[in-house]
């Protein structure tokens, strides 16, 4: 068998394969060594000794309650006590901040910045309430450095996701916890106007770009609290907490009931039909795994409760207000399926 020469063509491609491949090594191995540098930092305090700058107060509560448009009675009147999420309140430093961060926070962020992260928006927090906090209750506070990811590569751009852990003390007793992540990032380039896409681009795909998996969906977070949930999700049950002392049916799903405060429940499995009670249209900004424009939806089930949804079947700009919809479950990829509404222009 004669062996076919190479062309000079094939050789160029090669070449230029094997430097891609050569500085997507060395690329991952420094991405790998910054790692280690930033995960050095974990478990070091983002902030010791903090106090909140004001103790639990009435006047604070009653403007929260009014911004949220909560009118329970447990905040207001004698034995009055904070709403729980409120628990962050309590320890912000104002325009004039805190003098009680850490430097071992600044020189993290400090380093990411010198790695071109300048960029910040907060991704999400999680807290845990673990006693009641009461006007008068003096707030003192530690901050840890709990994590710091690997580096992701999101619309907004590459960077790193960093966590920080609060543990905040009502008269020196510990009352919540409050887990908040930021992303550090370095934003994406903008492309050019009339650029043209990679199908019409003379430059070979490269084997990255032919193997590269999908976005994923954000996965739900899933605690002691809401569990029941997601495992009625799974059988393709739709479950509603209801408070066995009276009644009111409760949704997303708490550990309490927030009209009379019992912590005893049962669920109630809805029938799925419901309707839009507002809904938005989400433009910006994008965000991986989703296709703007696309509808939110605030849906009230025929149960009473309601709930946010995507809404399907219909175009985003058909979804209105009194809209009927039927539950369904979306397989969003192999790991998760999410409960969903199907609107009917008709």
């Amino acid at each position: 068998m004669t062996a076919t020469p190479a062309t000079p063509a094939t050789g160029a491609l090669e070449a230029e394969t094997e430097a891609a491949t050569e500085a997507a090594t060395e690329a991952a191995t420094e991405a790998a060594r910054f790692h280690t540098l930033l995960t050095s930092f974990e478990g070091q305090p983002a902030a010791t000794a903090g106090q909140g700058k004001d103790a639990v107060n009435e006047p604070m509560i009653r403007h929260w309650c009014e911004a949220m448009g909560d009118a329970n009675p447990a905040y207001t009147g004698p034995g009055a006590i904070a709403p729980p999420t409120m628990l962050q309140a309590w320890t912000l430093g104002g325009l004039s901040g805190h003098a009680d961060r850490s430097s071992a926070y600044d020189e993290l962020l400090a380093l990411l910045d010198g790695a071109g992260c300048t960029s910040v928006v907060a991704t999400d927090c999680e807290q845990e309430y673990l006693k009641p906090l009461r006007p008068g209750d003096a707030i003192t506070f530690d901050a840890v450095i709990e994590s710091v990811s690997p580096r992701k590569t999101t619309k907004l751009g590459t960077g790193h996701f960093v966590t920080t852990r609060m543990d905040i003390r009502a008269n020196g007793e510990l009352a919540g916890t409050h887990r908040f992540r930021i992303l550090k990032y370095a934003p994406a380039a903008k492309k050019p106007t009339g650029a043209k896409p990679a199908a019409e681009s003379n430059k070979p795909a490269t084997a990255q770009s032919a193997t590269a998996k999908p976005a994923q969906r954000p996965r739900p977070v899933i605690n002691r609290d809401n569990r029941g949930f997601w495992d009625g999700v799974r059988e393709h049950k739709l479950l509603i907490q209801r408070c066995t002392a009276c009644a009111t049916l409760r949704f997303p799903w708490l550990p309490g009931c927030n009209t009379c405060g019992s912590p005893d429940w049962d669920t109630v499995e809805a029938s799925g039909a419901g309707t839009v009670f507002s809904y938005v249209v989400m433009h910006h900004p994008p965000f991986p795994a989703f296709d703007p424009p696309y509808a939110v939806a605030l849906v009230e089930l025929a149960e009473g409760a309601r709930m946010v949804s995507n809404i399907t079947g219909v175009p985003y700009d058909k979804v209105r207000i009194g809209l009927p919809v039927q539950l369904e479950f979306l397989r969003v990829d192999e790991e998760l399926e999410l409960p969903v509404f199907r609107g009917s222009e008709a």
